[in-house]
């Protein structure tokens, strides 16, 4: 897929108060370890993890949602009169029906016109909401649009550990699948794509590739964040990475880069193994990428595209700068994208 007047205009983001260290949690669970016999360490050694954070117990996505598009609504300096579409990209959803979108919409007094939905693709959510909302700008369809999304990991992460300290049966090789539970953080970003004469910023979406690998859709399945999640963490890992690898090169073809040119990469907030190996296999140096996974964790949907709002506000890129996006998700899916910033 290519663009010629699609444009990543702003971003708004809302990150929780709370924030629990991979110490505190690993406190959390020393009946477990105790038991088990495991060295305390071990989940922040293994992930690279050191905290993440939590909003308050209760808290609904959309209401964070709300927050997040306001923000990136006011940073894109455009009339929310122009917003054409309005999508919701997250695991977490305020219920099953209605979409979480219809609550989102009200709250920012989108227009009736404007389209109005939820999405749901795992990690890549959010990033499959910005493919729908530029699909519909390069047509003509709409001007602009507003994707968001809100991950709230805090009923998994509390869920996991009462299994783990009160699940008996559960033994040293029956701790595996949990361990990515416990990896999950809470964070919620807003993104607004709109055609070249309403932006500023010039930031020109080029296009991307995708490649669907479901033969590993049962590697990491749940029914929700607030409840248990199992995951075969290594071989997630290992078919991620060889997913991604495939995409690596139809992503090149299609926004015209070859390696050399990328200046700057975001990926899917996963963990020190996982970035380590895709980089390897991408051949790409490690020092191109911006992480936030040490201090936000697995943020979900929101992982990739908030680390890039954190990153743009820290001045990480430079006018010119070529930004791939690399997002990979649980399915197997993924999504790449390259950003001239």
């Amino acid at each position: 897929m290519r663009y010629r007047r699609v444009y990543l205009e702003s971003f708004g983001y809302t990150l929780p108060e709370e924030v629990v260290t991979t110490h505190e949690l690993e406190r959390r669970l020393t009946p477990a370890y105790e038991r088990l016999r495991l060295p305390e360490g071990r989940l922040e050694l293994m992930t690279g993890i050191r905290e993440r954070r939590f909003y308050p117990p209760g808290t609904r996505p959309g209401e964070i949602s709300i927050d997040s598009g306001r923000r990136a609504l006011a940073a894109s300096g455009i009339d929310p009169a122009q917003i054409g579409a309005l999508v919701h990209g997250s695991v977490c959803r305020d219920y099953l029906e209605p979409a979480t979108a219809c609550g989102v919409h009200h709250a920012l007094g989108l227009p009736a016109e404007c389209l109005i939905y939820d999405v749901s693709n795992a990690c890549l959510g959010i990033l499959s909401g910005m493919v729908q909302v530029a699909n519909m700008i390069e047509l003509g369809q709409i001007r602009a649009g507003l994707v968001v999304g809100t991950e709230d990991g805090r009923s998994l992460v509390e869920t996991t550990v009462e299994r783990l300290n009160n699940d008996h049966s559960i033994d040293r090789r029956g701790v595996k699948p949990f361990i990515a539970s416990l990896t999950i953080g809470s964070g919620s970003v807003g993104i607004v794509l709109c055609d070249e004469a309403l932006s500023r910023e010039r930031h020109r979406l080029l296009g991307g590739a995708v490649v669907a690998n479901t033969e590993g859709h049962g590697l990491c399945q749940s029914e929700g964040l607030e409840t248990f999640m199992r995951t075969d963490s290594e071989q997630l890992m290992l078919s991620g990475v060889e997913t991604g690898r495939q995409t690596f090169e139809p992503f090149l073809r299609e926004v015209g880069w070859s390696r050399g040119d990328i200046d700057k990469t975001i990926c899917h907030q996963v963990g020190v193994a996982h970035r380590k190996l895709l980089f390897e296999q991408l051949e790409l140096a490690e020092s191109l990428d911006y992480s936030t996974f040490e201090t936000l964790g697995n943020t979900g949907a929101a992982a990739l595209p908030l680390t890039m709002a954190l990153a743009a506000e820290t001045g990480r890129f430079a006018k010119g700068d070529r930004v791939a996006m690399l997002g990979i998700g649980s399915g197997i899916n993924c999504q790449m994208l390259g950003v001239e910033w």
